[in-house]
């Protein structure tokens, strides 16, 4: 029989149901078909005009209709993903999920329109003073709900019935991993035996897209949709903005095999590390990415010879990428040139807030299937980044072992490592 426990005394932590939804579609079949596939979502934007800007491309979720704020739309999706989660896992009952909820939602703000909105029915012919507001501010209690920072956890904790207070957190990039963290760590504890952890972003609107611009953050090359995101290529030119939504049921593994369920992998080990160094830059020291996955490692009781696959952050911007392989050639060595490692993003996009979360789906799907997926538009290599980016098809090897790297804005890293179930 299999430990129960890790090398560290603490319950080992188990995943038994996965959920997703990015501009692939909804559901992790069709996500994982088109994935392994190397279709990409990637298209024009239609959501909104977008004249006049220096990107007009996205992986946007497009099918579920027009979203009336991001809000509205992260909740959708974190809905859909939690769904698809909790039935493949099997536990509890409909509307009573036994154990905490763990969210990653984006900053969530009046966007124009409402602040549109509000600024006519103030009747204020010249500026809206603050004084306007608060006489108009009876007539939306609903703007009220909507854009409180707690909303959308509130909603899916009522929906699916967890238990206690739901956290919402928000940390950049690493914002999904960071809730799958928080899971982990509250079944170590002994605080619970289960726990819903999901990503969700549906950021892409006006102003998120000008904000990121004004960065020089975004891929420019909007001709050939498909063909922009090019995570670890020599003619990388930015990332680009998508939304979608990652949920997984985490159990402790010895209450998952008391009632009979269906191990799907296994999150064993954590990392992390901030550094503050710059809102939006990366350390050049590379010395928070290289802890943060020192940090999993060691979390995990492993080597960073027991690797066999790393998940990339693999932004396709020229800096991240550039850091991302300083962090992973110094904790890995020589292994790195031959260690394979991909890009989703190259397909699915930057989900913001909810990429750490869909990321750690696909690093769970590519254990169970023994399949790599791949890093599309990798036509030309830089040859500062050398790196086995499994390019372009996916790619079949026995796995064991896999990392999953997500480092967000301002320092905020996070490493994951993912393992096939113990025997």
């Amino acid at each position: 029989m299999a430990a129960t426990k890790d090398k560290m005394g603490r319950p080992i932590v188990v995943v038994t149901g996965v959920g997703v939804v990015t501009s692939l579609g909804a559901g992790k079949a069709d996500n994982w078909a088109k994935l392994t596939a190397g279709e990409s979502g990637i298209h024009t934007i239609t959501r909104f005009p977008t004249e006049g800007m220096k990107t007009r491309i996205a992986g946007s979720v497009d099918f579920l209709g027009t979203p009336e704020c991001t809000a509205a739309l992260s909740e959708q999706l974190a809905d859909l993903a939690a769904e698809e989660a909790i039935a493949e896992s099997g536990i509890g009952t409909p509307g009573d999920f036994p154990g905490p909820l763990f969210l990653a939602v984006p900053p969530i703000e009046m966007e124009w329109s409402q602040r549109l909105d509000v600024g006519a029915r103030s009747g204020s012919n010249d500026i809206v003073t603050y004084a306007d507001l608060l006489r108009v501010s009876d007539e939306f209690p609903a703007y009220h709900g909507r854009f409180l920072f707690g909303s959308v956890a509130d909603h899916i904790a009522e929906r699916f019935g967890t238990r206690g207070s739901p956290i919402s957190l928000s940390t950049a990039c690493a914002s999904g991993a960071s809730a799958i963290q928080l899971g982990v760590e509250a079944i170590r504890r002994g605080e619970t035996d289960a726990a819903l952890c999901v990503g969700t972003d549906g950021s892409v609107n006006p102003e998120a897209v000008i904000r990121f611009s004004l960065l020089s953050a975004l891929s420019t090359s909007n001709d050939n949709p498909q063909k922009a995101a090019r995570p670890f290529s020599k003619n990388r030119d930015g990332f680009i903005m998508a939304e979608g939504a990652g949920a997984l049921v985490l159990e402790s593994y010895d209450a998952a095999k008391a009632r009979g369920a269906r191990i799907l992998g296994v999150v064993e080990g954590c990392g992390e590390k901030t550094d503050a160094f710059h809102r939006t830059r990366s350390s050049p020291d590379g010395k928070p990415i290289i802890a943060c996955i020192k940090n999993a490692l060691e979390d995990a009781g492993l080597t960073a010879d027991d690797i066999d696959y790393v998940n990339a952050h693999g932004t396709s911007t020229p800096e991240n990428d550039k850091m991302e392989y300083l962090g992973c050639s110094t904790v890995f060595g020589e292994r790195m040139a031959k260690l394979p490692i991909s890009s989703n993003k190259s397909m699915i996009g930057h989900t913001l807030s909810a990429a750490g979360a869909i990321e750690a789906v696909f690093t769970v799907l590519t254990l169970q299937e023994q399949r790599m997926p791949p890093t599309i538009n990798y036509d030309l290599p830089d040859p500062a980044i050398p790196l086995d980016v499994v390019p372009n098809s996916a790619r079949d090897a026995r796995l064991k072992h896999a990392i999953s790297n997500s480092f967000g804005f301002g320092g905020q890293n996070v490493s994951l490592v993912v393992g096939v179930e113990p025997v």
